[in-house]
């Protein structure tokens, strides 16, 4: 098993920023400035294109880092920030972008790619888990909930399938195919979103990946607008969702 290594460490806004690697996987871990004893973990999944420390990403650990007194966790996925992305990643990728520029469906593409991208991140993640439980402020067997978007579902689902010590998920944006057998073996509690308008996954297509989850306790946020109109209201209810299950009051941000 690989141990976590911390590379570099700043500090601002109430929030302790910490780069890692485990293994060849880069992450990085932000946590209160502040504080006494465990808190909860969220582990967070980035988007398609982006990286661990893309602005969705920080603006998302800040509110739940200074808000909710967690520590939060986000891995570059393979082929994605400082991943070197492989050939393969590359003709999928120029595949994308030609489906795109004719006008044609990008869901097939997409779900494949994620999909491939998914059977490496997993346990890359559950790496990664093992890893930061071993910290103190962290400790093991605390409480652990994951959020994740678009790319940050594909892997997602399969992981929170896949991980008992995970107990509460968010989740959104992204197209069934490849993700039902999955969502199935999940019952924890789930927050899903969609949009109602996208252009890009099907109103049926998201309302089938909600439908699969087996939890006792889902609930479906579906906002009006196209795929990137995706409201910035939705990580505030992350946050109120994530408090509520795995403890936690939620104040205004530092």
């Amino acid at each position: 098993m690989h141990s976590l290594q911390f590379t570099t460490e700043s500090s601002s806004h109430g929030m302790v920023e910490r780069d890692f690697t485990v293994g060849e996987v880069p992450g990085v871990l932000w946590s209160p400035a502040s504080g006494s004893g465990p808190a909860p973990l969220v582990l967070m999944g980035h988007g398609g294109g982006a990286h661990k420390k893309h602005p969705a990403m920080l603006g998302r650990a800040r509110q739940l880092v200074t808000g909710c007194g967690f520590h939060v966790a986000v891995i570059d996925a393979p082929g994605h920030g400082d991943r070197p992305r492989s050939a393969r990643d590359e003709q999928e990728i120029a595949e994308l972008r030609k489906a795109q520029a004719a006008g044609e469906p990008e869901g097939p593409i997409v779900v494949r790619y994620n999909a491939r991208l998914a059977e490496v991140a997993v346990p890359e993640w559950r790496a990664t888990l093992d890893a930061l439980q071993e910290l103190p402020e962290i400790g093991d067997g605390g409480p652990v909930g994951y959020v994740g978007i678009a790319l940050g579902t594909a892997i997602g689902v399969p992981l929170v399938a896949a991980e008992p010590r995970i107990t509460a998920a968010v989740f959104g944006l992204m197209w069934p195919d490849a993700l039902v057998g999955a969502a199935e073996q999940i019952s924890v509690p789930v927050e899903f979103a969609l949009q109602w308008d996208s252009e890009r996954i099907p109103r049926d297509a998201g309302l089938a990946l909600f439908d699969a989850f087996a939890s006792e306790e889902k609930t479906l946020h579906a906002n009006a607008g196209k795929h990137f109109d995706f409201p910035r209201c939705e990580a505030d209810s992350a946050a109120r969702f994530l408090a509520r299950h795995l403890g936690g009051a939620v104040t205004s941000p530092a």
